[in-house]
């Protein structure tokens, strides 16, 4: 099984929880409040950008959190804020019944939890698993399978909203599983998000996920293609970016993320392009995207091309800078 599990990952575009509760976008303060809050400890696997502020999050909600990453440095400050940290998924299975993972890809996704020290592995009954992943539906899919045959509960809840909504709390959660464990996952994911959106069976929260980066990705190349024609038309940034973000050009893009320097402040643009969503993983999920597009027979002319983009600019360079650095790219390259 972790064999075709694996296969899976590779083939997926990768360069790299009780009571029922009808579908709905949860209340922040129904979910979240101390008085709710059960106190016992929460796994949390992949400390990142994104799972580092998410995990802190719960933590502020008195979650006492058992911590395990890859790169023993990112456990750091958890261990110096008195959190327990372990040495394998295995480890944070033992140790607690609710676990939420924060990982890059399939294939990460895949070793923690069918690997030789997975969370499978120790794995207790009627454990909450919750994979905050962006990965390939059908990965989840089958992961959920695994899950299953342990006795647990495996629930796929992707995130929108970037690294500042995760420092804020104000993440978008996509949650797809079995609708009567819904509620229970509420109660974790409203401490990290404003948004906790029940989409359907497993699988479906990533399918809601790729779907808006396919979009975020397509729209943030056309703001970066309109900012640089304007500039080049003589016309002031901040001042073009006003006139969009009041047209019906507007979008994420334009005025919560813009892409040119110094037109927005607190945003990846404004900091040479660091932070933020890598470009990398933007390539990776429009591969997924392709993926889908293609055991559907969906048509993605402009989704095609964004991956194209994106995939070269990480082969220039930009990898490890946030997505929004294609304006920078599109200045740079004169032969487009």
């Amino acid at each position: 099984m972790a064999a075709s599990l694996r296969l899976r990952g590779a083939a997926s575009g990768l360069w790299y929880w009780s009571r029922r509760q009808p579908p709905a976008v949860a209340s922040l303060a129904a979910v979240c409040s101390r008085s709710m809050a059960s106190k016992t400890p929460v796994g949390f696997i992949g400390v990142g950008n994104m799972g580092n502020p998410m995990a802190k999050n719960l933590m502020k909600h008195g979650y006492p959190l058992i911590i395990y990453d890859v790169f023993p440095d990112a456990c750091k400050e958890f261990l110096d804020a008195g959190e327990q940290v372990v040495s394998s998924p295995a480890d944070v299975a033992e140790k607690a019944d609710r676990i939420i993972t924060m990982l890059p890809t399939s294939i990460n996704a895949i070793e923690a939890y069918s690997g030789a020290n997975g969370i499978l592995k120790k794995v207790k009954k009627g454990s909450l698993l919750i994979d905050s992943s962006t990965i390939d539906p059908m990965v989840s899919k089958e992961l959920a399978k695994e899950v299953e045959k342990m006795g647990a509960v495996f629930m796929d809840a992707p995130v929108s909203g970037g690294v500042g909504a995760a420092r804020s709390g104000n993440l978008t959660f996509m949650v797809g599983g079995v609708e009567e464990e819904f509620a229970a996952a509420q109660e974790l994911l409203g401490c990290m998000g404003s948004n906790v959106v029940y989409c359907g069976a497993v699988g479906t929260g990533q399918a809601a996920k790729i779907c808006n980066n396919l979009l975020l990705a397509i729209s943030m190349i056309g703001t970066a293609e309109a900012m640089n024609l304007g500039i080049r038309l003589g016309l002031d940034p901040k001042l073009l970016a006003k006139i969009l973000n009041m047209s019906s050009g507007r979008c994420w893009s334009s005025d919560t993320y813009n892409p040119v320097p110094g037109v927005m402040d607190g945003v990846p643009s404004a900091n040479n392009y660091q932070g933020g969503f890598g470009t990398t993983l933007m390539a990776k999920d429009l591969g997924l995207a392709q993926d889908a597009a293609t055991s559907t027979k969906s048509p993605i002319l402009l989704g095609s091309q964004a991956h194209q983009i994106y995939r070269v600019m990480c082969a220039k360079g930009y990898s490890q800078k946030d997505f929004s650095a294609v304006f920078q790219f599109l200045r740079e390259e004169e032969t487009f």
